[in-house]
């Protein structure tokens, strides 16, 4: 998980043990779980359109009357 080890990952949740407060921590965790779980609807919401986009048949045009990409 981006190049670090365990004890790389025990000291940075030290640090933030001690910057936050163990209080904070749960209000932390749930706010980040919160975030990713938007950023993720997010992203299917926008594959989903987009798929959606790229299966539509070309529409026709003055330029393009039958409807035929270029």
């Amino acid at each position: 998980m981006f190049g670090l080890g365990g004890q790389e990952l025990i000291l940075i949740l030290l640090i933030i043990l001690l910057l936050f407060g163990a209080k904070k921590l749960p209000e932390l965790a749930r706010g980040l779980g919160k975030g990713m779980k938007e950023f993720k609807k997010a992203q299917n919401e926008i594959e989903d359109e987009f798929n959606k986009v790229m299966e539509e048949p070309p529409k026709k045009t003055p330029e393009n009357p039958d409807g035929t990409k270029s």
